[in-house]
């Protein structure tokens, strides 16, 4: 008979055939498995039919639980995080410009730490109304070239849920770090009008006591491209801003990589955010006086 722990058996078997096959050899249903490592019923067969990618640590805690020895674990594991498997983790978000918004509200409520860069425009926590509609509005435009309706409606019910997202910067128990490339202000979006009124909603968030806001000026020598823009929440998700959608990833080197790309832009970037600030007033009161649309 062939022993349940032997790894050159298991290493020709996905690890959720090798975890299925364990818990058969304890006379366990997926259920009682369930209840003794603290997940749901359902989880356990998604895992165990390789149904989507499974967190290494949820692998060691059942295959601890099923009594598999050291080796055996430590080689699931290692299979579970491989880049094989982590190609997989990137997930796109619900679709709908609306939706998007109530989805990141949802995982902003119960987030702590925020860390934020951005290369092209304003973090939508930090949005003005006028701002969100330049910036949504034109995404929809996109969807109406793909053949999706073309619907103010739509539009405005993102604006008004990615304003209804930023409720979780006033919660004092968490704390927010904006970095963002000095190019964010010198791409209008917007009207000037409106690009005043955001520089001037930057100035007032900075100076919350649990918000940081620091700008990567334009003559600094980046070390990395700043190719998009991306939210990291607490070390548990990373996510990113595509145009046809979001994805996310809760892969343990994603967030690793994602969070060592935001210390490289932090370590360039300025608190004294004034002067660059002031610099961008001038530009478009210049054009607002020349009444550029």
């Amino acid at each position: 008979m062939t022993d349940a722990n032997d790894t050159s058996w298991a290493a020709g078997e996905p690890v959720g055939e090798v975890l299925a096959r364990l818990r058969r050899g304890r006379r366990m249903t997926g259920a009682q498995l369930a209840e003794l490592v603290g997940m749901s019923q359902p989880k356990i067969s998604r895992i165990e039919r390789g149904k989507g990618v499974a967190d290494p640590d949820d692998i060691d805690r059942i295959a601890r639980e099923l009594g598999a020895d050291e080796e055996l674990i430590r080689d699931l594991v290692e299979r579970a995080g491989s880049p094989q498997n982590r190609m997989t983790d990137w997930r796109p978000v619900v679709p709908g410009l609306a939706n998007i918004q109530r989805d990141l509200g949802a995982w902003e409520s119960t987030t702590r730490d925020f860390r934020m860069f951005d290369s092209a425009i304003v973090h939508g926590l930090l949005q003005t109304s006028g701002y969100a509609t330049s910036v949504l509005t034109a995404f929809q435009r996109l969807l109406a070239q793909e053949g999706h309706a073309l619907s103010e409606a739509a539009a405005l019910e993102a604006v008004s849920a990615r304003i209804k997202r930023q409720e979780v910067v006033a919660d004092h128990r968490k704390n927010f770090r904006f970095v963002m490339a000095e190019s964010v202000f010198v791409h209008r979006v917007c009207p000037p009008a409106d690009m005043l009124a955001q520089i001037d909603a930057l100035r007032k968030a900075a100076a919350r006591e649990t918000v940081s806001v620091k700008i990567v000026p334009v003559e600094v020598m980046l070390e990395l491209p700043p190719q998009h823009g991306f939210m990291i929440l607490d070390d548990r998700l990373v996510e990113v801003d595509l145009y046809n959608t979001g994805l996310t990833s809760r892969g343990k080197l994603d967030l690793l990589r994602y969070a060592n790309v935001f210390d490289a832009f932090d370590a360039l970037a300025t608190e004294d955010i004034e002067p660059i600030l002031a610099k961008y007033d001038n530009v478009y009161l210049d054009q607002l006086r020349s009444h550029q649309p």
